[in-house]
């Protein structure tokens, strides 16, 4: 169905740092995430490697993550419906902000631009401050641009990696 006049895309960060019964380490379970996006006919355009990363917050498990190109007619709010349907499906429970989980699965940008809703916001109001995002979406997508700051994607992950010069003290 590409090419359809209502169709959006949208980047989608993956994350995982919990066994799934199922489908078995967080890497894979990235991997079975990405199959049940298309499994409800979103179609995934590009898809990042999955990377290991130090945990955010009172986790002490690293997480796997990803960034996938998502293309679909939703609107945001319906694509977050389904994308919170897949986290419960998952085993995902609602609860402790950065706990552990099994899936986490995010709207960062969107082709429509900023959007903000009762339960949503685009683009992600955390992401720029994130490498775990923004390292594995410059690998698919480095010219997406962020329609709040302009900046695109692979600036937005060169500001967070580049070297930090520091002020010498003055000798006394």
């Amino acid at each position: 169905m590409r090419g359809h006049l209502n169709e959006q895309r949208y980047l989608i960060a993956l994350g995982s740092n919990v066994r799934h019964g199922r489908f078995g380490p967080p890497r894979r379970v990235l991997v079975a995430a990405l199959d049940a996006l298309a499994d409800r006919g979103l179609t995934v355009e590009a898809a990042s490697r999955v990377t290991d990363t130090a945990p955010l917050g009172p986790s002490r498990r690293r997480y796997a993550n990803a960034a996938a190109v998502l293309s679909t007619s939703l609107a945001p709010e319906a694509l977050f419906a389904q994308l919170q349907a897949i986290e419960t499906s998952f085993g995902r429970r609602r609860g402790q902000a950065w706990g552990p989980r099994v899936l986490d699965l995010d709207i960062v940008l969107w082709s429509g631009g900023a959007f903000v809703g009762e339960r949503l916001i685009v683009p992600h109001p955390e992401f720029r401050c994130r490498t775990f995002v923004l390292a594995p979406a410059a690998a698919i997508v480095p010219a997406w641009p962020d329609p709040v700051t302009r900046l695109t994607v692979r600036q937005l992950r060169a500001r967070l990696t580049r070297p930090r010069l520091t002020r010498a003290k003055p000798l006394p």
